[in-house]
């Protein structure tokens, strides 16, 4: 991959992960357009999920913070609660500790019931995933389920709900749509502010949901691929592009999530929907003429 294709892929990254129109269909259909290989396997693609995860902490930086503080003194008052139910054993009348006492805490456990279903499903799906984005068919197909999810997203009602109003289950549907989302082609922002906004979220509490809610999935996709960049050896030209790639998708991404924010606001999801639907099409299409 040349210095030119790295800074072009991390534009697409920048673009398409935080705009609903899908990252990794949009990086198959390129990469299958220009013949792009990468010699070096998946360690571009781990690099571009840290460029996506300081575009996420950057926009959301306080509420990160407060989040792993708040995920820190729920761990510390679960072993209290774990000494306060010995303290029961032995016949004291000790109350336990309430876990979820602040909107914050609550949004910690949304998160973690969230990424179960991630997860779980994502981890047995890798070898689908990965033989699903070799072709242009299944990027195609997803893209225009895309585009008919977001047209449902235009079409939702203004819901009210926050972390104290969400429930588990809420939590736990948004995961598994998130889990699904992992096929190429299928938008992750789009399908999961899609299934906020269809639990009644407050729209702006729903982009930061979806956002902050794929630190865990992506912090996860990273491990899982770390195995495969272990022995990779770069020239200097490599490295350059590389990292020149990844600031380019970082602050790509930090715009776009600002711009995904006044979308959900305003209802525009039509021109999205409407741009995968096309894209879709014409990846099938090409498929199909290419056979």
């Amino acid at each position: 991959m040349s210095f030119f294709q790295a800074i072009l892929l991390g534009i697409l990254q920048g673009l398409t992960e935080f705009l609903p129109v899908s990252s990794s269909g949009h990086l198959v259909i390129f990469k299958n357009l220009l013949h792009i290989q990468l010699d070096t396997g998946m360690l571009y693609d781990v690099l571009l999920h840290v460029a996506t995860l300081i575009a996420i902490c950057a926009v959301f930086f306080k509420d990160v913070v407060k989040l792993i503080v708040e995920f820190i003194l729920i761990v510390i008052d679960v072993f209290k609660n774990i000494g306060i139910m010995f303290s029961k054993l032995a016949g004291r009348d000790v109350e336990y500790i309430h876990l979820t006492h602040n909107s914050y805490r609550k949004f910690v456990v949304l998160i973690i019931v969230s990424t179960i279903p991630t997860g779980i499903i994502g981890y047995l799906m890798q070898d689908v995933v990965e033989t699903a984005g070799i072709a242009l068919l299944v990027p195609g197909v997803c893209l225009m389920i895309t585009g008919g999810i977001l047209l449902v997203a235009d079409a939702t009602k203004t819901g009210r709900k926050k972390p104290k109003d969400a429930t588990y289950f809420d939590a736990f549907t948004i995961g598994m749509a998130q889990s699904v989302a992992t096929l190429p082609g299928l938008s992750r922002s789009g399908t999961t502010i899609t299934a906020c906004l269809l639990c009644g979220f407050d729209r702006r509490f729903a982009v930061k949901y979806s956002f902050i809610m794929s630190i865990p999935a992506i912090l996860g996709a990273m491990i899982l691929q770390l195995g495969d960049v272990a022995n990779v050896s770069l020239s200097a030209g490599e490295i350059a592009g590389y990292i020149v790639g990844m600031i380019v998708a970082a602050v790509v991404g930090f715009i776009c999530i600002k711009i995904m924010m006044a979308i959900v606001q305003s209802k525009k999801f039509k021109g999205f929907a409407f741009y995968c639907l096309a894209i879709g099409a014409i990846s099938v299409i090409g498929y199909l003429v290419m056979l």
